[in-house]
């Protein structure tokens, strides 16, 4: 049992994308944890604040190290964060004369907030393909059915004729609208966080911007000086996001009433009711509404959490770490019921 419908062991066949689901699983955020970890004793090294032989030995345990999860649970119940028990148990595992330089100039914040980075590392791209699909199915769609008629409709109401190539026009600029503003977000996303205590990387002196840019290269992430408490490039995403779902979701809601008078349109695979075998309910179409909605009402929890008092915020980081998830899960979800809810039109309006 989940009290998340995007894991939930059933309801996530409706609302669920397994990829995401992997980026925010315990051993993909462990994985990241590690990588940060392994990639800053190298980089370090190759600056000379560490032996190369400390961060041979740092690497090493980085790639054999399986943590005590339960003992990480337990500590995050009291630290508010994982990395302090992460790190003890790491630590725990190098030689005790390289143990002192693991995570040397960094905090807590470095590791999550770069984990999650190298866990977003492919979602600019698959936004980019699953918009690109789906524009292709609506020009599908255009030369298929572009010059059959439909009731155009105002404020719910019957307006005058129009042509199915003008209802798909109203659906297809947004969404390369959408494209241009991933590329927009990927000029600073995803990007190394890296700042140390207070976001001066004080240990490290003059050469901080030397180890946070080779840092950046190592992990294939931007890079940007710190931003732990400058949170409008997470909320940028989260923006975007909702703005695709939404996008997705107009689709959706035109489609469901399209549906409703079962003239206009057809489509294969609908849903079944368990009282009325004759229903083909317009299940994808609904969930684009649904999903849609969410990201609706999330992102304005993601705007609060813009609100990082002084140099870090705990209350306004944890709000990230229950939103940001679903929000991705949900973005992801409407991309691939749009494209199966596309691919089973069958029939698009009246022939003329």
């Amino acid at each position: 049992m989940s009290i998340s419908p995007f894991d939930h062991p059933y309801l996530s066949g409706l609302v669920g994308d397994d990829d995401v689901a992997k980026w925010f699983s315990v051993d993909a955020d462990i994985t990241a944890m590690l990588s940060f970890e392994s990639a800053l004793a190298t980089v370090e090294a190759g600056e000379g604040f560490i032996e190369k032989a400390t961060a041979d030995a740092i690497t090493k345990a980085c790639k054999q190290f399986a943590p005590d999860v339960a003992a990480l649970r337990a500590a995050v119940s009291t630290d508010g964060v994982v990395v302090p028990e992460f790190v003890r148990q790491l630590r725990a595992t190098i030689p005790s004369e390289h143990r002192a330089f693991l995570h040397f100039g960094a905090t807590s914040q470095d590791v999550i907030d770069t984990g999650l980075m190298i866990r977003l590392k492919p979602l600019p791209q698959l936004l980019d393909s699953g918009l690109s699909y789906i524009l292709s199915r609506l020009d599908n769609l255009e030369n298929a059915f572009g010059n059959n008629g439909l009731m155009g409709h105002t404020r719910m109401q019957a307006a005058i004729p129009i042509a199915v190539r003008d209802r798909i026009a109203s659906w297809r600029p947004p969404l390369l609208r959408h494209q241009q503003r991933r590329l927009v977000l990927m000029e600073h996303f995803p990007a190394v966080q890296f700042g140390g205590a207070a976001g001066t990387l004080d240990k490290l002196g003059d050469r901080a911007p030397a180890v946070r840019r080779r840092l950046a290269e190592a992990l294939g992430l931007k890079d940007m000086p710190q931003w732990q408490n400058q949170r409008d490039v997470i909320v940028e995403l989260a923006d975007l996001l909702s703005q695709i779902s939404g996008s997705l979701g107009k689709i959706g809601q035109d489609i469901s009433l399209l549906a409703q008078g079962a003239t206009e349109i057809a489509l294969s695979g609908g849903g079944k009711s368990s009282a009325m075998p004759h229903k083909q309910n317009p299940v994808l179409a609904e969930v684009l509404v649904s999903l849609a909605r969410f990201n609706a009402t999330q992102v304005s929890g993601m705007h609060h959490a813009l609100v990082h008092e002084q140099e870090r915020s705990g209350s306004a980081w944890t709000l990230e770490w229950m939103i940001l998830p679903s929000m991705v899960g949900a973005t992801m979800g409407s991309l691939h019921k749009a494209k199966e809810l596309l691919g089973s039109i069958e029939k698009f309006g009246a022939e003329r």
